[in-house]
């Protein structure tokens, strides 16, 4: 397994908090940086600022030499194909192909409403997306390319330079949908995150996607499996619950989405607990990632959202990242892969 770090782009992340970041995970050892792409905050504060996105992973491109990135996905809805397409070819150049492309059929009606983009169905955006990830494949070969689809059109088009890799770059799909996201990510994606789930929830989709795969003649092991969860850590009690109100701060909002209610500190943190975020000390947290590991996940994406709180990373990187060792996450007596009790 390993571990990155994902951003919720939409919720007043200035550049000197996404830089400060960035520059974290490449130092600390973290595998990838990963942000959102909404356009305005997902908890519903709506005077918090939004990071654009392109500039934003264009500067991971350039400030940094090793970590993987991307973004946790963009919505076909009010992405174009065309404009997904050509700027993973540019971030793929810049970074010497360290970017991932993540795709994803949308969901967020605020959004769409206040900027006027139409949220059509859920067939429809299937739809969408489903032609979007054969334009983007189409663009990438540097061919003179048509498509004729219900949503998107190319006559003769020419998109080049082509992408660094052979294989164009690589797509992550976002979504959990078991009739039709699946089959998707079993022909199309290189990486797959379902999005919040808990572990039965993880196994069903997993399981379906093996078989879509198995349909199509694909070695279901090529697709990456990742997972996206908050996380609260601490060395103490004490500091568990202080991080812990700091996040019920951040994430009340006007229209609140997550969490309709205030809790108490040890309250909160057990309603954590019961959404399958990581909770607790570092070994703790050291535990529940071997557990998501013993079901197939092989990189963790840690939701950060108090982006003031650059200890809780610090800590992380000290405390629990030395136990990823060679992809697998082991124990303090070097032991990988334990089953364990619902945390």
């Amino acid at each position: 397994m390993r571990l990155g770090i994902m951003v919720e782009g939409q919720e007043d992340v200035t550049w000197e908090r996404w830089l400060r970041i960035v520059d974290l995970a490449e130092s600390l050892g973290f595998d990838s940086i990963w942000r959102s792409d909404h356009l305005v905050s997902v908890v519903g504060a709506t005077d918090r600022a939004s990071l654009a996105l392109w500039p934003s992973l264009t500067a991971v491109a350039l400030r940094t030499r090793r970590i993987r990135f991307g973004q946790l996905v963009s919505p076909v809805t009010f992405r174009h194909p065309v404009e997904l397409a050509q700027n993973a070819i540019a971030l793929d150049h810049l970074s010497g192909g360290r970017f991932v492309l993540g795709l994803g059929a949308g969901w967020f009606e605020r959004e769409h409403r206040a900027f006027g983009f139409q949220l059509p169905e859920v067939a429809e955006r299937m739809e969408r997306l489903h032609e979007a990830l054969q334009v983007i494949r189409l663009l990438w070969s540097g061919e003179r390319v048509s498509f004729a689809g219900k949503h998107f059109q190319l006559q003769d088009a020419v998109l080049r330079p082509r992408p660094s890799r052979p294989d164009g770059v690589p797509i992550m799909i976002g979504g959990g949908g078991e009739r039709r996201t699946l089959r998707l990510v079993a022909e199309y994606a290189s990486e797959w995150n379902p999005g919040f789930t808990d572990p039965d929830g993880f196994r069903r989709k997993n399981e379906r996607l093996h078989e879509y795969c198995q349909a199509i003649g694909r070695d279901p092991r090529t697709i990456r499996r990742t997972l996206m969860a908050g996380y609260v850590i601490g060395r103490t009690a004490d500091e568990l619950r202080r991080r812990a109100m700091r996040l019920q701060e951040y994430l009340t909002g006007e229209q609140p989405l997550y969490f309709t209610r205030r809790y108490q500190p040890d309250e909160f943190l057990a309603e954590l607990r019961r959404r399958w975020w990581f909770v607790g000390r570092p070994a703790e947290i050291v535990d529940q990632l071997r557990y998501w590991e013993s079901l197939g996940v092989e990189l963790v994406m840690l939701q950060t959202l108090d982006l003031d709180d650059t200890e809780q990373v610090e800590l992380v990187a000290q405390e629990v990242l030395p136990h990823v060792v060679n992809g697998q996450v082991r124990d303090g007596e070097g032991n990988a892969r334990a089953e364990m009790v619902r945390y």
